[in-house]
């Protein structure tokens, strides 16, 4: 999953593409170099970034979308939004695509009978608080049994809305001090014993690219942190990762096609 921000603020600057040709260009870089999904976002979801609101999202996001479904027809894409009201505009615009929600429904009543409703895939974040408290909510017991605890109740709210087909996020770098987010790594396995009412695991998302659990530990730059990033997307894919979300198609490319001979 091929990350495209409609944002001046996200934290990699080499994401940021502010207007439709910008945009344009990325997706299609990203396309080549073999992403499966590409991932849209109008409001930087940092812990810590203020939130832009329904309308201002929806007016940056708009005009992408209609020529990025224009210029790719077969393009997969995901939007990255918690508000309701954006995906059933995105939806009369474009039609099917892939709910991003950073905040599993939380943040918008209307969100899951929404995607229940238009018959969306929809991918859902463990997070805690809003985005300006969600970095001092870590005081968890076992960091791992308590996001696994938390998706076995979202599985059952997710069909209790007609949610057929979600995938799980666990949330690396959101709510958690870094050795939080490396022990939901290592354990990430674990993900796997959640069920969705078919009885079936739900995919497992992992988007920790170029984030500051990799920087602030190494004591490096954003712009410095893709060999540790594919550390990491490498340490994921072994641990039951599904679909990694991403900066550097590329790189993250080759690292899934050398898991698969070593796999």
């Amino acid at each position: 999953m091929g990350i495209v921000n409609l944002t001046d603020d996200s934290y990699f600057a080499e994401s940021r593409c502010v207007d439709v040709p910008a945009a344009l260009e990325r997706v299609s870089r990203m396309l080549e170099e073999g992403a499966d999904i590409i991932d849209i976002g109008a409001c930087s979801t940092r812990p810590g970034s203020l939130p832009v609101g329904a309308e201002e999202e929806w007016r940056r996001l708009g005009p992408v979308l209609k020529a990025v479904r224009e210029a790719f027809p077969c393009a997969r894409l995901s939007i990255d939004t918690y508000w309701s009201s954006v995906v059933r505009k995105a939806y009369d615009l474009i039609g099917d695509f892939i709910v991003n929600d950073i905040s599993a429904g939380e943040d918008d009543s209307g969100m899951l009978p929404t995607v229940g409703e238009l018959g969306l895939t929809y991918i859902a974040m463990h997070k805690r608080g809003t985005s300006q408290t969600m970095q001092q909510m870590t005081d968890y017991q076992d960091v791992v049994a308590e996001v696994k605890a938390y998706f076995d109740e979202f599985s059952a709210k997710a069909d209790s809305f007609g949610i057929r087909d979600w995938v799980l996020d666990p949330g690396i770098g959101f709510a958690k001090t870094i050795e939080q987010n490396y022990e939901l790594i290592r354990r990430l396995d674990e993900m796997k014993t959640v069920f969705t009412s078919e009885g079936c695991s739900p995919r497992i998302l992992v988007g920790v690219s170029r984030k500051s659990l990799i920087y602030k530990y190494l004591g490096i730059s954003p712009a410095e942190s893709l060999p540790a990033t594919q550390v990491l997307h490498l340490a994921a894919l072994q641990n039951g990762a599904d679909i990694l979300r991403v900066h550097d198609v590329a790189e993250a490319v080759h690292t899934r096609v050398i898991y698969g001979l070593l796999a």
